[in-house]
């Protein structure tokens, strides 16, 4: 109590009244950085005659939505996107369970090391290995291949789901496991009815994050694929950026928002499954 009433007159004075006003003005300006977009985005999808600047609707229209929601521009795009986003995201959850499970559980010299070496493929530029990549594709029949493209970006997702995979793993008690081994249950039996229903959460958050990645990435499917109808969203919405610098604003910002539909409501009904946070209450008995 007497610390708190000798730092009530620090706020109240002068200088802390300044410093508050400065901190309140320079998150206000941040989130206006942040809004203006979002709001440009709203307000141009539903506007015939969208144009750059952010401004209301002279009248509201379903026009752009109706261009751009059609099977080949919209429906397919997104349906590989889904396709590329999902398979990323499992096959990543997968191989990381099974590579942070030994590092969590087992301690060895080896460990930190390797750890450090995974984390220093994150450091990695992925234009820098794009053409060896191209050719390694070419060379195993794998180009214009959704499964051969969806193998490289898991393996790009894979060293930062690894780390965030065995920190979640790392809050499961031990003592769990032992039990289950007691009983005669094999480490991956373990794995499978101990360890992973008690960090649902961990899994989900590593799923999302990954999948999120891989429903934005431009550069790969762009390099990888080649036929039209196998390019996600994310390079199919060249479409709107049309010869000679012209572009279709209003469209543009129509499938904007119908892209970041599917990532907010896989993350929406995620969190809704999953629940907020570890299910441990109750676990291990003091």
């Amino acid at each position: 109590m007497a610390r708190d009433a000798t730092l009530a007159p620090a706020l109240a004075a002068p200088g802390g009244r300044r410093l508050r006003a400065t901190t309140t003005a320079v998150l206000a300006l941040m989130g206006v950085c942040f809004l203006l977009p979002l709001g440009w985005i709203l307000l141009a999808s539903f506007d015939a005659r969208g144009t750059l600047v952010v401004r209301l609707p002279e009248q509201w229209s379903l026009q752009n939505f109706a261009e751009v929601l059609t099977p080949e521009l919209a429906w397919r795009p997104l349906w590989n996107s889904f396709l590329l986003s999902a398979g990323t995201g499992l096959l990543t959850v997968v191989a990381a369970v099974l590579a942070a499970y030994p590092l969590s559980r087992y301690q060895s010299r080896l460990n930190k090391p390797f750890l450090y070496t995974v984390l220093f493929g994150t450091c990695l530029p992925i234009t820098a290995m794009m053409v060896p990549v191209y050719s390694l594709f070419v060379r195993l029949g794998q180009l214009d291949s959704l499964a051969g493209t969806i193998a490289f970006m898991a393996a790009t997702s894979l060293p930062m789901a690894i780390w965030m995979t065995k920190n979640f793993m790392d809050s499961v008690p031990v003592s769990l496991e032992e039990a289950a081994w007691t009983d005669g249950a094999t480490a991956m039996t373990a794995l499978r009815r101990v360890v992973l229903p008690l960090m649902r959460p961990g899994v989900a958050v590593v799923f999302i994050f990954v999948f999120v990645q891989a429903w934005g990435n431009f550069f790969v499917p762009f390099v990888l694929l080649l036929s039209p109808e196998k390019q996600p969203a994310a390079v199919s919405i060249f479409a709107f950026f049309g010869s000679y610098g012209t572009v279709a604003y209003g469209q543009l910002a129509a499938y904007s928002l119908a892209y970041s539909v599917p990532a907010l409501a896989l993350y929406v009904l995620v969190s809704r499954l999953t629940g907020s946070s570890f299910a441990l209450a109750g676990a291990v008995k003091g």
